[in-house]
């Protein structure tokens, strides 16, 4: 029984580089749904290479905001994501990951745009499992309190988290404000990961959706934003995360029988991907193998 599904993102010409790795998940990238030169047939061919070689298909979406204070740009990015989510369904994706953007009045209505949207997304992509993910910032949308409001106004087995790890690393400590990378880190342990784990398990159905990039960050004005790097180049460490979920992994989910199936997602920069997916399968793996 395998513990968990594992890869990263790959277009179609990249599928083949990915199963020679013996990677099990493959993520179609947003930019696949942003090409005008991406038809049904495209997907239509990934889902048939990819069918055959990994065991779980994802999605990102494009990246765009789900909430503005103009109505027609509103209701194209709606359109937008709506029509990629379908596609991403011809893909033979299961999962249509999603990032909500940019808060824009600062108040309930953020969230409650949020959920029409994804009514309506739910509603008419059928069979397409929508992971929230966890933003770094609190000028995001998409907190965990907002995803699990969201859950319960659309329906748990309609949305989960996605917990993108080093997201919720810089919200809960402070980083995304202070720039304190450093500081955090050090002060980052098992026992912190374990809780994020633990929340993560709280908001999940059929799936536990996590993901991760090391990062580092840089100021805009007043903002930190982050800049994902190479494994080994940034933060947070990876030692005491990997030990955290493997034994996560094994205690909690798999001798529990919770009936979830895990999927580690990497999302570090390209030229690095499939050296760094390797690295931290490996990482969690050499863990695991202490407990079972």
């Amino acid at each position: 029984m395998i513990l968990f599904d594992w890869g990263t993102y790959n277009g179609l010409s990249k599928l083949k580089i990915a199963a020679t790795l013996g990677m099990k998940l493959t993520e179609i990238p947003p930019r696949d749904f942003s090409k005008r030169s991406r038809s049904e047939e495209y997907f239509k061919k990934y889902s048939e290479i990819a069918g055959k070689a990994f065991t779980t298909i994802t999605a990102h979406a494009p990246y765009y905001n789900i909430v503005s204070v103009d109505r027609d740009i509103m209701d194209k990015s709606w359109r937008a994501l709506i029509n990629a989510a379908k596609l991403a369904r011809i893909g033979g994706a299961r999962i249509f990951n999603l990032h909500l953007g940019w808060r824009v009045y600062m108040d309930n209505r953020d969230l409650e745009y949020t959920i029409e949207f994804l009514k309506k997304l739910t509603s008419e992509v059928p069979g397409i499992t929508v992971s929230v993910e966890i933003p770094y910032t609190k000028r995001m949308i998409g907190d965990w309190s907002e995803i699990k409001a969201l859950r319960e106004e659309v329906g748990g087995d309609k949305v989960i988290v996605s917990v993108q790890l080093e997201n919720a690393w810089m919200y809960e400590t402070g980083v995304s404000e202070t720039g304190e990378f450093e500081r955090a880190n050090r002060e980052t342990g098992e026992s912190y990961w374990k809780q994020v784990l633990s929340k993560t398990l709280s908001l999940s159905d059929k799936y536990l959706s996590l993901r991760f990039s090391q990062v580092i960050g840089f100021a805009v004005g007043r903002r930190i934003l982050k800049k994902r790097v190479p494994l080994g180049k940034g933060y947070p460490s990876l030692e005491p995360l990997a030990r955290a979920l493997s034994e996560f992994m094994i205690k909690e989910v798999r001798e529990k029988n919770v009936g979830l199936s895990i999927h580690v997602i990497y999302t570090g920069p390209p030229e690095t991907k499939y050296q760094d997916t390797l690295t931290l399968y490996t990482a969690i793996m050499k863990e695991a193998v202490n407990h079972l």
